[in-house]
């Protein structure tokens, strides 16, 4: 748009014409934005905010009286903040190429009072120390003109011809040829002595390997000796060996037809003896209670037997009395003790049968033998030999 004007990121645009600027300056700084400018009425310049840079070549003369040719470097540009660029714009706006010509300037003069002050020692072994120095001493002179320096670089040193500095670095020359030359010295003895230590282990190869090639011939002889000597012995050997291990052979199958043996014929016979023993066991105990159950039946049979024969018993008594010629003194009462008496024969029978059972199984013999002897009653009396009346008590 008309009138409107807009400085570069690296100016600053000046105005100038109106109202004054900070401090009473003659003009107005603005940066970083534009602003509307009245033609005719105003006018607009504007000052570089870019890096610059100045070069240095100084003749200087030490505090040793030495003079030394100083070339330098130094990186400068105008300050960002309004009074550095009022106080640029001021010095440079019509000729901003004064800038570097007067920067120069002054750090040469700052230079030649710096290196006045030290030695040349001091100059070519600590440049940054004398580069601290001059920017230093200049900060303020340059902050005057609106001017700031980012950078100073020594690049070189030099003493022309009078060969100081030269001289001054021989010693160490000499060091460092003396320090070279010994390492080579040392190299060329370590390469003699690694090409000796080469020569005596080849020496040593050769030696070792003949060694162990006469060795090795001797031991191929030796072999071959012994090999056509021991040629029966060694058959000799190995028959002896196949009879060993024919006979650990047989060994181990006899050893496994043992267990076979063991396995097929004596475990099952003793299994079947075991058996046959624990039958007999069982067959005898039962025969023992049979037998005790028998004897046990038997009695109880005979008991039995006895007490249903005994009203026989007494029957046959009393039929043996019958034909007897009894006289019953007391009427119905003497034949009432008659068969009392008669029963008390049969109970007095019955207990002997008992008690000579008893005897019978001791003795081994069946109790059914003896019942049938102590059942015999004796046979009636005949009637021709009666002895007379019996008195009954």
């Amino acid at each position: 748009m008309f009138g409107y004007r807009v400085p570069a990121p690296d100016e600053a645009m000046l105005i100038s014409g109106g109202r004054r600027g900070l401090g009473g300056a003659p003009f107005r700084v603005v940066t970083g934005h534009g602003k509307f400018v009245l033609p005719v009425f105003r006018k607009t310049r504007f000052l570089t905010l870019a890096m610059c840079e100045a070069e240095v070549t100084e003749t200087c003369v030490t505090r040793q009286g030495i003079a030394l040719n100083v070339r330098a470097v130094i990186a400068f540009k105008v300050g960002n903040d309004t009074e550095s660029i009022i106080n640029a714009g001021q010095r440079f706006l019509s000729d901003q190429d004064q800038m570097s010509v007067l920067t120069g300037r002054i750090f040469a003069g700052h230079l030649r009072s710096i290196i006045g002050s030290m030695t040349v020692e001091e100059i070519v072994t600590e440049r940054q120390k004398l580069a601290a120095e001059v920017l230093d001493t200049s900060k303020i002179e340059m902050a005057k003109i609106g001017l700031i320096v980012d950078s100073l670089q020594i690049q070189s040193i030099d003493d022309g011809d009078t060969g100081y500095i030269e001289a001054m670095s021989a010693p160490h020359k000499a060091a460092i040829q003396r320090q070279a030359q010994i390492a080579q010295a040392q190299a060329t003895q370590a390469s003699a002595e690694a090409q000796q230590a080469a020569a005596r282990n080849q020496a040593e190869y050769a030696r070792q390997t003949a060694v162990v090639k006469a060795e090795y011939s001797a031991e191929v002889d030796r072999a071959q000796a012994q090999a056509a000597q021991a040629g029966p012995l060694a058959q000799a050997h190995a028959q002896q060996e196949v009879l060993a291990a024919q006979t650990e052979l047989a060994q181990r199958q006899a050893e496994l037809r043992q267990q076979q043996l063991v396995a097929e014929i004596v475990k099952p016979a003793e299994a079947e003896a075991q058996r046959i023993k624990l039958l007999a066991i069982a067959d005898a105990e039962r025969m023992k209670i049979q037998a005790e159950a028998a004897a046990s039946y038997d009695r109880v049979a005979l008991d039995r037997m006895l007490i249903d024969q005994l009203p026989q018993i007494v029957k046959e008594a009393a039929g043996g009395l019958a034909g007897a010629n009894v006289n019953v003194l007391n009427g119905a009462d003497g034949l009432g003790e008659i068969a009392a008496g008669l029963v008390s024969q049969g109970l007095t029978i019955l207990d002997s049968v008992r008690g000579n059972l008893g005897n019978a199984d001791n003795d081994g013999r069946r109790p059914g033998e003896d019942v049938k002897n102590l059942l015999q009653l004796p046979a009636k009396k005949d009637d021709k030999k009666d002895d007379g009346p019996v008195d009954l008590d």
